[in-house]
């Protein structure tokens, strides 16, 4: 599969290297990052060579566990199973600095929320087709998508099918698989009509064990013979279809220890510890100041049904959780809670929640 055969509409869009050396890569993660120019496809011819698998990663630029495992795994000059395909997308924001920083640039919309028609509406859109354009000349047999979590915690997965494709893909990398049936544009949806496609989240940007956990997997994926089938001896904890709670626009957001008065919603800053334990019904989140909840939060789950009621509510200001809920993906960053979600929720067993159906 040389990146020679690339299609002509294809082959201009991307930074290639095939089979690069490990001194052609920089010392650095940073170094390797500052070569590149724009999004970037990288193959790996397998011992295999007549199969393949795709790796995608740093669809944002702030999250850089992906490109530090890779730059760690080539440089160890290794042969993978199969011939892998790399896709290194947000490269232009990564790059800007300081880098590994940057989400999207300023402006632009999330590339994550971009791999669904139409695409022809700015440039996110456009690299969005070009990768799903790549990923079909390749035909890949499974797709690992790799992020960080904008906060501490850690490793999941993310799909929309639980199958034993997807659970085996996920426990390559972790023990825990979020399975939702929302739809938001983002890559890990081709599982519905492409191919067997897994996010995984690897903890968070900053922490070293992400790094580790993202290296780790990738030396599974490129080196194992089969990833597809489902060893019966590891168990999957699996949440389904978590409710989404997002922040109105109309929200001011502050974190900080004690209320704040010149914001709707202070939440506390340790509120990340709670990112996949169980958190107890009545647990303090924040405060609330001169707002309805309903005012400040959208809690849909898949259906569209508002749930706001069955996972948050008031006390003397005080913002309290309803009943016994997992929690995760909690940002303290408040643009990304702005722009994207303050985190996800599940019952304490994993299940769904069900409007109006709250604990005995």
């Amino acid at each position: 599969m040389p990146l020679s055969d690339l299609p002509a509409t294809l082959a201009p869009h991307f930074h290639t290297l095939q089979n690069p050396t490990p001194e052609a890569l920089g010392d650095t993660p940073e170094a390797f990052l500052a070569a590149l120019d724009g999004p970037t496809c990288i193959v790996l011819t397998g011992a295999d060579p007549s199969r393949c698998r795709a790796l995608v990663t740093l669809l944002h630029g702030n999250e850089p566990s992906g490109v530090r495992a890779l730059h760690r795994w080539l440089h160890a000059g290794v042969q993978p199973a199969v011939t892998i395909v790399c896709v290194i997308a947000a490269v232009e924001a990564a790059q800007h600095p300081p880098v590994f920083s940057h989400r999207v640039l300023t402006g632009r919309r999330d590339l994550n929320r971009c791999f669904r028609a139409p695409f022809d509406v700015d440039a996110q859109g456009l690299l969005a087709q070009r990768i799903l354009d790549l990923l079909v000349h390749f035909a890949p047999e499974a797709v690992i998508d790799l992020h960080n979590t904008s906060g501490s915690g850690p490793s999941f997965g993310v799909s929309i099918c639980a199958d034993d494709a997807h659970l085996a893909l996920t426990t390559l990398f972790t023990r825990r698989l979020v399975h939702t049936d929302l739809r938001l544009g983002s890559l890990m949806e081709i599982s519905e009509h492409l191919v067997p496609t897994v996010t995984i989240e690897c903890g968070g940007r900053t922490d070293d064990a992400a790094h580790t956990v993202a290296w780790a997997g990738i030396d599974h994926f490129f080196r194992r013979p089969d990833v597809l089938t489902r060893r019966a001896d590891i168990e999957v904890d699996v949440m389904r279809n978590p409710v989404r709670l997002e922040l109105t626009p109309a929200c001011s957001l502050a974190y900080a220890d004690t209320p704040r008065d010149d914001v709707h919603l202070t939440l506390r800053p340790d509120i990340e510890h709670y990112n996949f334990g169980v958190t107890a019904a009545g647990t303090s989140l924040g405060w609330v100041r001169g707002a309805r909840l309903d005012e400040l939060f959208v809690a849909k789950n898949t259906a569209r049904s508002c749930l706001l009621k069955d996972v948050l509510t008031l006390a003397d200001g005080e913002l309290i959780t309803r009943q016994a809920l997992k929690l995760f993906m909690i940002t303290t960053q408040p643009a990304i809670a702005k722009m994207d979600c303050l985190c996800y929720a599940v019952q304490a067993d994993g299940r769904e929640l069900i409007a109006g159906q709250l604990p005995a």
